[in-house]
């Protein structure tokens, strides 16, 4: 897509105001400077110098303060104001600017800002993106806003942003952007250079590598930029060129951050089924996507979802109530444990104080153990080919650490109650939980993995209910043989 330069840019309109006298440069200086503090956070005197532009109707004064700020700034004075303030930051930006701003938004928060951007504006930021982002912002408008914008835009564009939204969400073909550079493989490297330097305005914005395709249009090679501008212009690129990596349009997002980070990637070509080249992924996309995994994996661990600056609180309790009634339910069967024991108990009280300690650094352990395991198996360093040798490895750690736990905890109650065999009672209890944390800890995420489910999702709630059950049964029943 071509970028449109009839509208200003935010460093423009900026240097413009300066010269006519509404900022001085030092006055510029100083906006920038308040609006950022030294961890590169918006400054909150800074927003609620907005606020109060927004307040008292100053839009020449709002106006300054939004031309201070970088995009991704922008981006983020966005989640810090209500819906209504939104709408008025979003009147005073042109479409350039507008552009940039959407594609750094949360989605939560560019739902409700897409909302009150016209159609028509929406049409010329769209042109002003890369496909991949404009493929993104599309998706989430309503499907009446959607055909609108669609209706607007270009043919060439619309067909691009269209046949991307035909694949699946999440997947390389989503991903992607269509703004690729391709040369075929007969050219020389100065017949590619003199290429880009006449047909400049339609090249991609950033780009890594020069694909070299076949009569087919399928890629067989890449040449970095860095490369063709070191090499010799007489060389055929079919000699240059280096091997690639190629990404089906259908591959999962997560699959897609694999292949770059082992493979140290910058770009790579996407393919469709047939091997034609279609588009390409670059490394700044897999940062976000990688970020998205990550944070999603944390979340999941907890068994949560990503509430978002935005989310209301039907929304935020709809995710999180079932996690909490199956963790009710685990939790319940776990106690039961502790009503088939209540005589035990009521002989000796002691008991109801020392065996939730048991159950706890169970559940720490277990969550230890857990955590490493998904860890391992997102980055696919864990499988069926070592999956023993750290099972193994895991019990070990289980077993040293209980042993040392039940030492320290011995001691302690020893000293505490005076009773040697409530003391033995407690350390063996203690490196019975740990060693039974240290094996479900491994073992659910890889039977949950194995079964094609997230091991993130749920394995918290089952590890926790493993611990909490043994944990009493252990210490209760090891109890009534030793005390009672």
């Amino acid at each position: 897509m071509s970028r449109d330069t009839e509208h200003p840019t935010q460093d423009d309109v900026l240097d413009l105001r300066a010269s006519r006298g509404s900022l001085t440069s030092a006055e510029v200086e100083d906006l920038e400077d308040l609006a950022l503090g030294e961890d590169y956070a918006l400054n909150p005197d800074f927003v609620a110098m907005v606020v109060d532009a927004i307040d008292r109707g100053d839009a020449e004064r709002l106006r300054e303060l939004l031309a201070a700020l970088h995009p991704a700034d922008v981006a983020d004075l966005m989640g810090f104001l209500p819906s209504d303030y939104r709408s008025e930051v979003v009147a005073h930006l042109d479409p350039e600017a507008l552009a940039e701003i959407l594609s750094e938004l949360d989605t939560e928060i560019r739902e409700d800002v897409l909302e009150h951007v016209p159609s028509e504006i929406l049409a010329k930021a769209l042109g002003e993106m890369d496909s991949d982002d404009a493929v993104d912002v599309v998706d989430d408008l309503e499907d009446d806003k959607r055909a609108q914008v669609l209706a607007a835009l270009p043919e060439m564009e619309r067909s691009a942003i269209e046949s991307s939204l035909a694949y699946e969400d999440e997947t390389a073909g989503r991903l992607m952007q269509r703004e690729v550079v391709w040369a075929p493989q007969f050219w020389t490297v100065g017949q590619t250079i003199e290429h880009f330097l006449k047909e400049g305005d339609e090249l991609p914005e950033l780009f890594f590598d020069v694909y070299v395709v076949d009569p087919a249009h399928k890629p067989v090679g890449a040449v970095p930029v860095s490369h063709l501008l070191r090499t010799r212009r007489d060389a055929p690129l079919a000699q240059v060129m280096e091997p690639i990596t190629e990404i089906p349009v259908q591959m999962d997002q997560e699959e897609v951050a694999y292949i770059f980070d082992k493979y140290h990637l910058i770009s790579a070509p996407v393919v469709e089924p047939g091997g034609r080249l279609v588009g390409q992924i670059t490394v700044d996309d897999i940062v976000g996507v990688i970020q998205d995994e990550s944070e999603e994996d944390i979340l999941a661990l907890a068994g949560v979802s990503d509430a978002g600056r935005d989310a209301g609180v039907l929304g935020i309790v709809r995710s999180r109530l079932p996690w909490l009634v199956l963790n009710l339910l685990t939790a319940t069967v776990a106690v039961s444990v502790i009503a088939a024991f209540q005589a035990e108990i009521t002989k000796l009280v002691t008991l109801a104080v020392i065996m939730p300690i048991v159950a706890s650094l169970g559940g720490n352990a277990g969550t230890q153990t857990l955590a490493v395991a998904v860890r391992a198996l997102a980055n696919r360093e864990l499988n069926a080919s070592n999956a023993m040798r750290i099972f193994l490895r895991e019990i070990s750690v289980g077993v040293l650490n209980g042993a040392t736990l039940a030492a320290i905890m011995s001691v302690a109650v020893f000293f505490w109650f005076h009773d040697p065999r409530l003391s033995v009672t407690v350390g063996l209890a203690l490196i019975v939980n740990v060693s039974i944390a240290a094996v479900v800890g491994t073992l659910v995420p890889l039977t949950l993995d194995r079964l094609g489910r997230d091991p993130a999702v749920s394995s918290s709630v089952f590890v926790t209910f493993v611990t909490d059950f043994m944990g009493f049964l252990s210490f209760l029943g090891l109890a009534a043989v030793i005390l009672l």
